[in-house]
């Protein structure tokens, strides 16, 4: 496909985000439908060349609307990168920079929502939040949500059959879980986030006075694993003959039909808004949330069995996974379709990552925008008028996770663990990171390894006032519940 990001021919003016998405030229502020799926891979749907996943409406969603090539996560791993995406600030910036599930950001920050609640628009989530647990600073309808609807705590997000799941902190039976099995029970949480997802697009829909924003952070591929037997998506591959490696065979099947399941998903949202007349003027954002995960490995399938970061066509495989900071845990897929604007089937090359995200939607919904360590790809995305806009890139581009430290700077790349070397990729040459070019160019590490250091400062986090609410939602988890057990 051509590439139409350089080309594009803009209406946009960088003038400002008031400016750039004006009454004049569109006069109703878009609809955003946000979907993000937890731990989905680069190269883990069908128009990427996997064969064995199946993904028809995540394939068709691609050649309507626009992929990005570059695109990079906040944070190798959920909590974190949740964390940039919903503050636009990037990990050496934001308040919660830990993976234990129940972390806060603090009570006086703005989120994508606070932002877009303010400009007029409806607000809904509904999967995994992340980014506070009950009984601390960091819940949603405290930071812009009008209703927030799934898991909290992302202890809690690792079982589908809890026992409860939860809505404006308010606790919401699932009937017929015991929450003491990842495999059985009558209700199964996924099924349920979606139903409240569709609810809330179609409530919105139908109120042509009021844009909304729906947020949909869903939890699958991501394990622990368990499906209702009688899914269709599960009937696909339940007789399988797929050998799991050192996991229950059962699993990488589940997570196969995991894959099926949220694409036929994908594929009911996108005929809603059809149905509602609201398609045309709908930005659906579809990504990955870290670089892939590689589960079921094996002597015949090393790279895991659905390889996420091992490119099918080339053989070029994506250095690490997620939780390192190596590209395989910070390339996603990232795709947005809005028809009307978007040009079909058009790929951009551009290098973006999560805190870019809040200072693109304020341009596309003519929102003020809070101080954010992001850059507007509004640019990237459209052709319309005859005024060309110039897309600006990134000086540097930051990560710090778990003693980790990442810079990008055009296709220079340096990463260190801890208090080792640093090494220095050239990413245009490299892209698999196994050549170390620090030795040679010494000077070029330096640089760089200075603006590490005033990319980072230390965290101001957010604070927890009940800890025993926290315990009884990550008891939700069937191991947690073990451990716990186990420590009496």
């Amino acid at each position: 496909m051509k590439n139409l990001c350089g080309v594009c021919v803009l209406l946009f003016s960088l003038l400002g985000s008031a400016e750039v998405w004006s009454s004049e030229s569109n006069p109703d502020k878009p609809n955003i439908v946000y979907l993000m799926l937890d731990e989905w891979g680069y190269f883990e749907s069908g128009h990427m060349g996997h064969t064995e996943l199946l993904t028809p409406h995540i394939d068709q969603f691609a050649a309507e609307g626009m992929r990005f090539t570059n695109a990079l996560t906040g944070s190798p791993v959920c909590g974190p990168t949740r964390a940039v995406l919903l503050t636009g600030l990037h990990s050496g910036h934001t308040s919660m920079r830990s993976n234990n599930g129940f972390a806060p950001i603090r009570a006086d920050e703005p989120t994508l929502a606070s932002m877009l609640k303010a400009s007029g628009y409806a607000t809904g989530g509904f999967g995994k939040w992340g980014i506070g647990g009950r009984g601390t600073t960091g819940l949603p309808e405290e930071h812009g949500f009008d209703v927030f609807y799934g898991y909290y705590d992302q202890v809690h997000a690792h079982t589908f059959y809890p026992e409860y799941l939860i809505r404006n902190s308010e606790e919401v039976p699932l009937p017929g879980n015991s929450g003491d099995s990842y495999h059985e029970g009558q209700t199964h949480a996924h099924l349920e986030i979606f139903r409240e997802s569709m609810d809330f697009i179609r409530e919105q829909g139908a109120n042509q006075d009021q844009p909304f924003f729906a947020y949909l952070p869903w939890t699958p591929p991501h394990g622990q694993w368990g499906i209702d037997e009688d899914d269709p998506s599960w009937q696909v591959y339940k007789d399988k003959p797929w050998n799991a490696g050192q996991m229950r065979d059962e699993d990488v099947r589940i997570y196969a039909a995991f894959m099926h399941m949220v694409d036929r998903q994908i594929g009911e949202i996108i005929s809603l808004l059809k149905e509602l007349g609201i398609d045309d003027n709908t930005v659906f954002f579809l990504s990955g949330d870290n670089g892939g995960q590689e589960y079921f490995r094996s002597e015949d399938r090393p790279h895991g069995f659905f390889a996420p970061n091992l490119n099918p066509h080339t053989g070029a495989r994506f250095r690490g996974g997620k939780g390192r900071l190596y590209e395989g845990g910070l390339k996603i897929p990232y795709l947005v379709r809005w028809p009307s604007q978007i040009p079909a089937g058009s790929v951009c090359d551009h290098v973006c990552y999560f805190p870019d995200v809040m200072p693109t939607l304020a341009d596309l919904t003519s929102s003020e925008c809070p101080s954010t360590d992001g850059i507007s790809f509004a640019p990237s995305l459209k052709l319309s008028g005859s005024d060309a806009a110039e897309q600006k890139q990134h000086d540097y581009l930051y990560w710090e996770y778990g003693g980790q430290v990442a810079l990008r700077r055009g296709d220079w790349k340096i990463y260190r663990k801890g208090k080792g070397a640093w090494e220095l990729y050239d990413l245009s040459k490299d892209i698999e990171e196994l050549n170390d070019l620090s030795q040679q160019f010494p000077d070029i590490v330096k640089e760089m390894a200075v603006l590490t250091e005033q990319a980072h400062e230390p965290m101001i986090g957010g604070e927890v006032f009940d800890e025993a609410l926290i315990e009884k939602d990550r008891r939700q988890s069937p191991n947690y519940r073990k451990r716990a057990a186990k420590k009496k």
